[in-house]
């Protein structure tokens, strides 16, 4: 089953962390990156099964969390096809 997950960190390092642990924690790709307030705030979407995103995030997270904020984490198994063309757009 897929699913998404969305980390969301204080500063474009802590992102750049927590995507880093990511990817090398499970089999997801990066499909989404996401600015706001100048890149301090950052917001990262990765993609794959559901157990494999759920791992990537838990590993990203406590990586984020260690050199900078931690604002939200979530996973959406099964995202709605309007929510991936939302993620896809340029």
């Amino acid at each position: 089953m897929k699913a998404i997950a969305l980390l969301e960190v204080q500063a474009m390092v802590a992102a750049i962390t927590g995507l880093d642990a990511m990817v090398k924690a499970a089999d997801v790709k990066l499909i989404h990156v996401e600015k706001r307030l100048g890149g301090r705030l950052v917001t990262v979407v990765v993609e794959g099964e559901v157990s494999a995103v759920s791992a990537a995030l838990e590993a990203g997270a406590l990586a984020a969390a260690e050199v900078g904020s931690v604002k939200c984490k979530e996973v959406i198994a099964r995202p709605h096809p309007d929510v991936m063309r939302f993620l896809t757009t340029g």
